[in-house]
Formats: structure tokens, sequence, C-alpha cells
């Protein structure tokens, strides 16, 4: 299950890094009752984060769909939902229920089948990290969200720390001068290690469903992250190393992987593990003048200047719907709130993120970098 995690001080905050708030009251849904939503699959362990989360009576789950009948029984049982809320398919449950968003919980590669299924119903959806796949999916996922007017979000945990947005407040200020590294981590023992759910390991660890091992999983999140702090930009080339240290464990992919991105005056590099000892997702930015690191959801320390002594901020909770994905996006729908170009959560930022992991995968196979178009 997912940790619950301290978030940004302050609405203003939010509002610089994440989310431009519309000023205009013309703009503001006038429903202000919860966003009928729908869960797509349980498989994947992060349905905890919704299933777990306090009805806070921004969102109201009309449906869910899971064909494995035993693993909705469980979870019905452990989160005290009626089965007659449970589909075995998305189709079904439609037919059923009329949610105005999608979550999606399932295999990466199912994410292309909600899309082609929700979308001519202009029905919204957010897929949990990463977006899609492949750059093909993707594109697909794409065309279909803009052809009907959809919202297609994707999901990080990392988008709630605190620590992030203050970093990237700091490199909108110019506080650290021109950027000139990015080094992100992420990684914990293995999924197996720390003891992930068969049906999330059983897509998990399979290179069609999932894309990859370490390099989708936790690749996904640099990418993510220095995609946001360099305003969109695309890398000239990617370059990737990736090993399976534990064939026994994981046998049809990788689970260590480095990627390192090449800009034309910065550099990006992508450290994503199922080896490490103990569990750490953190970012170091490091720019002409200054330095910032994100040592957790909550902490940062930074150093703006030779002569400086380094400094360290801890960070609070901020207000809702600031504070987690599912009021975030009943916002968006709502036309409370938009998203900032090349946002963390957009579908800019995240077609950027497909195509990285997918060059970078070309990347190990080939031994040799990979330019971008």
């Amino acid at each position: 299950m997912l940790k619950s995690h301290s978030l940004i001080p302050s609405i203003l905050l939010l509002g610089l890094s994440l989310f431009y708030i519309k000023a205009s009251a013309n703009n503001i849904s006038p429903d202000s009752g919860p966003l009928p939503v729908a869960v797509i699959g349980l498989s994947h362990d992060h349905v905890h984060w919704i299933l777990g989360r306090p009805d806070r009576g921004d969102i109201k789950i009309v449906g869910i769909v899971e064909p494995n009948q035993d693993l909705a029984k469980r979870f019905a049982k452990s989160y005290g939902f009626s089965m007659d809320l449970v589909y075995h398919t998305t189709e079904e449950m439609l037919a059923a229920c009329s949610p105005k968003a999608v979550f999606v919980f399932t295999s990466i590669y199912q994410h292309l089948e909600v899309v082609e299924i929700c979308a001519p119903l202009g029905i919204h959806v957010m897929v949990e990290k990463p977006l899609a796949v492949s750059v093909k999916h993707a594109r697909k996922m794409q065309d279909l969200a803009r052809k009907h007017g959809i919202h297609l979000l994707t999901n990080y945990e990392t988008t709630w720390y605190p620590s992030n947005h203050k970093v990237f407040q700091m490199v909108q200020k110019n506080e650290l001068g021109d950027l000139r590294k990015i080094v992100v981590h992420d990684g914990h023992r293995g999924p197996k290690e720390i003891g992930c759910s068969k049906e999330f390991l059983d897509w998990l660890t399979d290179p069609k469903l999932n894309g990859g091992g370490a390099l989708t999983d936790f690749g996904c999140y640099g990418a993510n992250l220095i995609t946001w702090l360099a305003k969109g930009q695309k890398p000239i080339s990617v370059s990737a190393v990736t090993q399976t240290i534990k064939p026994e464990l994981y046998p049809k992919v990788d689970d260590e992987a480095t990627i390192v991105l090449e800009y034309p005056k910065m550099q990006g590099i992508i450290q994503a593990s199922w080896n490490w000892p103990i569990s750490r997702k953190d970012m170091e930015v490091y720019g002409k003048t200054g330095y910032a690191i994100s040592e957790n959801n909550t902490d940062i320390s930074y150093q703006l200047s030779e002569n400086e002594q380094v400094k360290s901020l801890s960070l609070e909770t901020p207000s809702a719907p600031y504070d987690d994905p599912f009021a975030m996006f009943a916002a968006v729908i709502k036309g409370d709130i938009t998203l900032s170009p090349y946002d963390l959560s957009s579908l800019e930022n995240n077609m950027i993120v497909v195509e990285i992991l997918e060059a970078a995968k070309k990347s190990a196979k080939r031994g040799k970098s990979v330019r971008l178009k």
C-alpha cells in the first residue's frame, strides 16, 4: 500500500508549480457535488491509494472493473464495498453506470484499450505511471484524447512530493542559475522482495504488459521530473545501460537501469533499481550557481552560492484539491483548475516520458546512444 505523504505548504506554491488557477468565476463549474468515477482494474497495487482514501465528498466510485472475481472479493472484504459495484468488463460497467472519469489500475499495456473505449464516450482518463508501454500506444492514446476532447492524465507518486515542487519553484525563479545536471534516484529492494501482490507481479515482471522492468517501473519518474524541470524540452540523445542482476527472480526483464539524457547545456541522469537495500525517491538539481536536493517527499537541502551555508526546509500539506491525484483530477474536469504546459500529470509531458523510455530500451539493447527526432 502507498504510504501517506506530507505535501506542499501553501496553495501559492502549487499555483506557481503545478497549476494555473482560472481567474474568471464564469469558468468555475457550478457542480460542487462528488464527481462520479470508476476504477478500472484492481491488479495494480497502487489501487490501495484510492480505495483506502477517506470519503472527502469530491469523488464517488460508481463502478469497479475487475475480471478476477477472487481478487475483487478480497478487496471488497478489505475495504467494505459491495460486489454489486464490480463488473467483469469496462463495457459492462459503462452500460450500467455513468462515470465522468475513470482511474486505471491495470497493466500498462491495457491503458490503450481503456482509452479506446472511454474517449469516444467523452469519459476522462487518469492512468498510473507511465502513460503507455510504447510510443505507438502513446500516440494512439493522444490522438483519441484530442479527437474526443477528454483529459488524459498520468499519475506519479512523486507528483505529490512538496519537496519536488519547492525545487521546481527555485528553478523557475532562477535561484540555482542555468540548469547543468539533474540526477533522479528511484528504487527499492525489488517488487518481490517488498511484498507486491501476485496479481501485480504477474504483469509488472512481463516485458509486454509492463514495457520493461526497473527501467519502466522507476525510470519513468526521472523522465517525468526532468521533462518538467526542462520546461518540456526533449533531450538530444538518450543512453542507457540495463542489467538483470537477479535472473532467478526477474528472468524476463531488467532489474537495474541507468539512463543518461543529453541536452544542449545540461545532462539528466536517471537511476532506477530493484536492487537497492533501502527504498528511495529523491532528486538532485544542480545549476550554474547553486544546487537543491529533494531528500524525500517533504525535506530539501540547498546551497545558493559557494559562500552561503547549506540550508534545509521541511514542507507541509497543502489544501485540497492540491493534495492528491483524485481531488486534482476532479477539479480539472470540473474546470476549477487548468494544468500548466508540461505539468507532471500532463499528456504533453508524458508523451516525452514514453519517448525517452523507448529510446532508453533501444540504447541498452544496441549498446549506443539513441538520438531523438
